[in-house]
């Protein structure tokens, strides 16, 4: 897909991950539509404000008839809750189901004839390695993150016959605010959104960001105990 001259909705844009795909694509020639529940806390010259809460579905249809001859959907409002499956709250839980499944899939709905109109196009969906993986810390993001590669999978076969393709972003962690409180390595977002767009341009399925994403696909072979050996 050429991304010259294309329009492109990137939802999640007024920070981290998402602010660099809304600017990485106005460099690289296209029309922006930045979506933020604040539509005013988009300061990126250049780009078009759009009032997004992907959990809200009034909000997706307003923001679906408020833009035009779109070609790209970047899906990658997200929430991050650190909850616990067993012992956090199951507002929370569902807060995080709500951003990465139904919001996801709710954003998509709403913008694929769009996509259709203008020959397919292409939807990016922003997973995880912890699509892949999972800890007690992490369990709830790591379940609607898992719950999200599936739908991705889904919608990647039903968008085919509309001509869209539909691409996977599996990403570690990155030094955004989402994880200010992770030490250890993390990648710059800012390397993550080009790798993430060159790959769209190359048609590419499914892109594997870091080496930890890398590590943990190649190990899924493995089964149950090669992702946790302490049950092995």
């Amino acid at each position: 897909m050429d991304l010259t001259g294309s329009t492109a909705l990137v939802t999640g844009a007024n920070r981290g991950l998402g602010r660099h795909f809304a600017a990485q694509l106005l460099g690289r020639g296209a029309t922006v539509y930045a979506a933020a529940r604040n539509p005013a806390s988009i300061d990126l010259p250049g780009a078009i404000p759009v009032a997004l809460d992907v959990t809200n579905p009034e909000s997706v249809a307003a923001a679906a008839k408020s833009v035009s001859g779109l070609s790209l959907l970047v899906n990658n409002a997200g929430s991050s809750t650190g909850s616990s499956l067993l012992h956090g709250s199951l507002d929370d839980i569902r807060l995080e189901m709500e951003t990465h499944y139904f919001g996801t899939l709710a954003v998509t709905r709403a913008f694929a004839p769009q996509l259709a109109e203008q020959g397919g196009g292409a939807v990016l969906n922003v997973l995880s390695v912890l699509s892949w993986f999972t800890s007690p810390a992490t369990a709830a993001y790591s379940a609607a993150k898992s719950a999200a590669w599936s739908l991705t999978n889904a919608l990647r076969l039903e968008l085919a016959e509309q001509g869209t393709r539909v691409s996977a972003l599996h990403v570690g962690y990155m030094d955004t605010d989402m994880a200010r409180h992770v030490d250890g390595a993390k990648t710059d977002p800012a390397a993550v959104a080009k790798l993430a767009l060159d790959g769209v341009a190359a048609g590419e399925l499914e892109i594997l960001a870091d080496e930890v994403s890398r590590t943990v696909r190649a190990g899924l072979a493995g089964g149950a105990k090669a992702l946790y050996p302490q049950f092995a």
